[in-house]
């Protein structure tokens, strides 16, 4: 593999690798905002009309920005019913022909996010609900994270290629 591959897939990684930790913390974001309505609510009397949503952004940015980091350590769900018993070589020459379709539909989904993240921005969308907030950090977020994981995916598919070749990146 060419220099410039090497390069692109080490800093893709080292990429997901550092937002994908970072998002391992949302988690506790989200379990700190879900157990402050409660006892906001109990101890003060202070109900909040953001918490449940506020939540659910956290989440979605949790599973968002950690997609390039599930990808890269193999983290998502396969298929196993003739994939098990291939050769190293000969699976990693399937993972490059499907990583294709899977390029494919990223750049279709990161198309989708360009073009919500605009109208949110222009428009200043906000949220149909009584809090209403602004719809444009989340899909910003939204869009950085499929960005990172069709990056993965391009990463994944020029390493499936070493490998079919017999090489390692």
């Amino acid at each position: 593999m060419p220099k410039a591959v090497r390069v692109f897939v080490n800093a893709v990684e080292s990429t997901n690798k550092f937002v994908g930790k970072f998002s391992m913390y949302l988690v506790f974001a989200m379990i700190g905002i879900l157990l402050y309505e409660p006892i906001a609510r109990n101890l003060f009397g202070k109900s909040s009309i953001w918490a449940v949503e506020m939540a659910q952004f956290t989440m979605a940015a949790y599973y968002l920005l950690g997609g390039g980091y599930s990808m890269m350590l193999k983290g998502h769900v396969r298929m196993d019913l003739l994939y098990g018993r291939w050769s190293e070589k000969k699976r990693a020459k399937v993972d490059a022909v499907t990583g294709i379709f899977l390029i494919f539909y990223m750049g279709f989904l990161l198309y989708g996010a360009y073009s919500s993240i605009e109208y949110a921005v222009m428009y200043g969308q906000k949220n149909r609900s009584a809090w209403a907030p602004y719809m444009a950090p989340i899909k910003i977020i939204m869009g950085i994270g499929v960005l990172l994981m069709l990056l993965q995916c391009i990463a994944t598919f020029f390493k499936d290629i070493a490998k079919g070749w017999g090489e390692k990146i």
